[in-house]
């Protein structure tokens, strides 16, 4: 230009700067600012804003500063534009307090010249607190807003709808969706398509037909986000059939779906393990025009892996570098019709999330190497591994023992610029745990402490299991109050590891303090009876034992986990029978079906006591029992066996242990005739197996 004798003016620059600023590089247009300012051009306030708001959409707030200080330098006045491009980037980096008072000054100043906010302000802030979960500050401002008369807009309510679906406020939404048709504003399809998506994310799907119904009323005729929207709601609650009608009202309708919604569907039915429809799913996706994507041979993927077909997996991973979406023909022959090899085929490729499914899976089926071979290749196609992909190598490696390759994979995490997350800390500390190296799992708590990564109850868990296994249960304790200390909430598996270790060094009172912790969080549950009632037995405490298991039936827990049968022996055996015959006569009080051999015990005692009156009677109720098919017993021996705990003479194999007793016990004989022929030595029906917090912990 200068060699034609023409001199670039602020419009010249102004165009170039705008041209940086929009492809994303703001950084180029700085540097021709500065040359501006060395040609002598000056720069416009429009120049500025521009570069301002570039800044700000890429977070560098100091930056954007650093340019209004210098627009006032060069004797330029910030207009509402400039500010309206702070508040945007202080809201967008979560600084929604250093807006708001940005924002209050420009509403109240009268010393400093400040703007007046206009609507795209008032816009800003109203989005800025929702996105926070500032309410009550959104709410204020709606209603000054009213009162200014800026709100009565579709954009004014659809930004109000989205804080309030955000923050959970469904039934509000709705509220709200009606006051705009009563103040003379249309809802627009997004705006119903807002509340839509709350409704069905909150599992309210018959609220989102609802809904959709009024929508049609008012003459608004549902697009494919609506339609998806209500497919992705029944699909997470695993609703195929009924995703699949609106499916076919979509399509009814003349609403063409597109890829995210039958990816949607596809994903659902592989969950299901619905694999034939969702290939033929596919098939009809193909046959549409909607085309398969990355996505849709994740989903394929991942269905494989699910199946145990990881092979089948990997091979198509391999072939949809090559052939793209082809690559699923390789399934069978109901796929080879399902896709062609064109341009948009060939655009198909693996991506991150693709190689995470594959190597996850790998390392699941024991296939290290395999597993090492993917992450290579996956190197060596430009696919930079992220935190993820480390994690779940680090979580595998650590499982199966191999903590040195481990950290070996952290120096390499670390180098590749991805932090160590909770993720990364709990697979370390399991794989030292694992181990016995206490000192260094103690060293890695230390390190998350100083990098402002809190533990969860699973690290604590690990910390204190490995802990209570090397006796130290002083130092595990200290570790439940650190926990209660920063207000995380241990489980029943943290109180279970301590009990534990208590019990078995022969030290009951900690124990029962940590129950009493532990009925204070978890309240007084069945699992922690259980617990306390079946280790104060093995450990000897019968009295203690009797009184768990009192209390326990008093408060009517099923007793499938207590070891009753061993206390009512133990307590025959030190003599104690009006003990043991109390137990008996109160779980019988109370309606309790259980193992009739618990009788045999109290039986025998009494005989040899001389009480022959009293032990038939007893007898006589035990067989009422069976005949009542009032007998548990299943979850009894589940609960043994799976605590190996020692079987006692009486309680072996229940009941049916009874009929095999040689001991010359002339009782014992007697039931058995009884028992032969009443209800001979067949299966007696026992009782549902209960849940057993403990052992699904």
């Amino acid at each position: 230009m200068p060699h034609k004798g023409c001199h670039p003016n602020e419009f010249t620059f102004g165009i170039l700067i705008r041209g940086y600023c929009k492809f994303g590089l703001p950084l180029q247009g700085l540097k021709l600012l500065d040359k501006m300012k060395r040609m002598g051009v000056c720069p416009n306030v429009i120049i500025y804003n521009t570069l301002i708001a570039s800044f700000c959409k890429k977070g560098d707030v100091e930056v954007a500063e650093r340019l209004v200080e210098r627009m006032r330098e060069d004797g330029l006045v910030p207009d509402v534009v400039t500010f309206n491009s702070r508040i945007s980037a202080l809201c967008n980096s979560g600084k929604i307090l250093d807006a708001s008072r940005i924002f209050r000054d420009m509403q109240i100043d009268e010393v400093f010249g400040l703007p007046r906010p206009n609507v795209v302000t008032f816009h800003l802030m109203l989005q800025g607190f929702g996105e926070k979960g500032m309410l009550e500050e959104a709410r204020t401002l709606t209603e000054s807003m009213k009162k200014d008369g800026i709100f009565f807009n579709v954009q004014s309510y659809n930004i109000w709808l989205c804080g309030l679906v955000r923050n959970g406020k469904l039934l509000e939404s709705q509220t709200v969706l009606k006051e705009m048709s009563e103040n003379g504003v249309q809802p627009t399809i997004y705006s119903y398509n807002i509340v839509l998506d709350g409704l069905c994310k909150n599992g309210m799907l018959g609220d989102a037909k609802t809904l959709m119904s009024l929508m049609i009323n008012d003459s608004i005729f549902p697009d494919t986000v609506t339609y998806s929207t209500l497919l992705h709601g029944y699909c997470t609650k695993g609703k195929v059939t009924e995703a699949k009608n609106v499916l076919h009202e979509m399509m009814k309708r003349g609403c063409i779906p597109n890829k995210y919604t039958c990816n949607i569907l596809l994903h659902s039915m592989w969950k299901e393990g619905k694999i034939s429809e969702a290939q033929q799913l596919l098939q009809k996706m193909n046959e549409r025009g909607c085309g398969l994507d990355t996505v849709s041979c994740n989903i394929v993927i991942h269905g494989l892996c699910r199946t145990g077909e990881v092979d089948k997996a990997v091979e198509i991973v391999s072939e949809m570098w090559s052939h793209g979406s082809a690559a699923l023909g390789d399934l069978g022959n109901s796929f080879m019709s399902l896709v062609n090899e064109d341009d948009h085929g060939r655009k198909c490729l693996p991506d991150l999330i693709t190689y995470s499914t594959i190597i996850n899976n790998l390392f699941r089926e024991g296939k290290l190497d395999e597993a090492k071979k993917k992450f290579v290749e996956m190197m060596g196609k430009k696919l930079y591994p992220d935190s993820i992909i480390y994690n779940t190598i680090l979580h595998h490696l650590c499982k199966r023992g191999k903590v040195s390759s481990a950290f070996q994979v952290l120096k390499d995490m670390e180098k590749k610029g991805c932090k160590k997350s909770l993720r990364t800390y709990n697979s370390l500390i399991l794989g030292l745990g694992n181990k016995n190296q206490i000192f260094e799992m103690c060293g890695l708590m230390d390190e998350m402490r100083e990098k402002g990564v809190s533990p969860n109850v699973y690290t604590y868990n690990i910390m204190i299991s490995c802990l209570c296994k090397s006796g130290r249960s002083e130092e595990a304790i200290s570790l439940l109050n650190e926990m209660l200390q920063k207000g995380i909430i241990p489980n029943m598996h943290t109180f279970e590891l301590l009990i534990k270790s208590y019990c078995r060094t022969g030290e009951f009172r900690p124990a029962q303090e940590v129950f009493d912790i532990a009925s204070s969080i978890c309240g007084h549950n069945e699992a922690l009876y259980a617990l306390m009632f079946n280790e104060f037995l093995a450990g000897g405490e019968i009295l203690e034992a009797k009184q768990f298991l009192d209390t326990a039936l008093d408060k009517r827990f099923d007793l499938g986990s207590f070891l009753y049968k061993d206390l009512i022996d133990n307590l025959c055996k030190v003599e104690n029978l009006e003990g043991a015959h109390d137990i008996l006569t109160k779980m019988m009080h109370i309606g309790y079906g259980f193992d009739p051999a618990s009788f045999m015990p109290v039986i025998d005692g009494l005989h040899k006591l001389g009480h022959k009156h009293e032990a038939d009677e007893l007898a006589e109720r035990m067989l009422e029992m069976v005949s009542e098919g009032k007998v548990g017993n299943k979850a009894y021996q589940n609960y043994r066996e799976l605590n190996h705990t020692k079987r006692s003479k009486y309680g072996g194999d229940g009941w049916q242990a009874i009929v095999h007793r040689d001991d010359g016990s002339a009782a014992a004989l007697k039931n058995l005739k009884r028992v032969q022929r009443g209800w001979g030595q067949g299966s007696v029906s026992s009782l549902q197996t209960p849940k057993n917090d403990i052992l699904d912990d």
